[in-house]
Formats: C-alpha cells, sequence, structure tokens
C-alpha cells in the first residue's frame, strides 16, 4: 500500500471511532397503543425509559400492557439499529464491512 492509501485507512478508522460514539450517545423513541407507551433506546441498544399513560393501567389489563411495552421496547431497538447502519453506511460509502 501506498502512503496515501494508508493515510486515508487512517482516517476511516478514526471517523469510523467517531461515528460510533456519536452512534452510542444518540437515543430513538418507541411507541405502541397509540402512543400509551412510550421507551427510549440509546445507540447502545439499552433501554433508557419508559412512560405509560394513566389510561392504559388497570389491574384487569396487565397482559395487555406487557404487550404493549414489549412492541414498544421492540420498535426503539430496531429504530437503533436502523439509524446505526444508515450512519455507518454514510461514513464506509456503503461497503458492508463486517462487524459495522
Amino acid at each position: 500500500m501506498n502512503k496515501k492509501m494508508i493515510q486515508q485507512a487512517k482516517k476511516l478508522q478514526q471517523d469510523m471511532l467517531k461515528m460510533q460514539d456519536e452512534i452510542g450517545s444518540s437515543t430513538v423513541e418507541g411507541t405502541s397503543g397509540g402512543g400509551a407507551v412510550k421507551v427510549v433506546v440509546n445507540g447502545k441498544l439499552k433501554l433508557e425509559s419508559i412512560s405509560i399513560a394513566e389510561e392504559v393501567v388497570d389491574s384487569n389489563e396487565i397482559e395487555m400492557l406487557s404487550d404493549l411495552i414489549l412492541a414498544a421496547v421492540n420498535e426503539g431497538i430496531s429504530k437503533s439499529q436502523e439509524e446505526a447502519s444508515k450512519k455507518m453506511s454514510s461514513l464506509t460509502g456503503g461497503l458492508n464491512l463486517p462487524g459495522f
């Protein structure tokens, strides 16, 4: 490899590390039940918060509430993964690099 290619590879590596930090600190919101349940998931796929509207809490509806939470968490994780993929794709020019 020539010197220019090595410099470009180092720059790409630095940019990828920076992008991974940005992804890790980003957050997305997932909702279900028309907004009755909201979750916030960070770029590291960790659930940060859950918000449940008072009108959906009823002791007779625990199963429904569990389903709403599950749907909201899964939506939040899916959105977080999509956002990470978009950001990494913009950095790598659409190349499918293993592990990114």
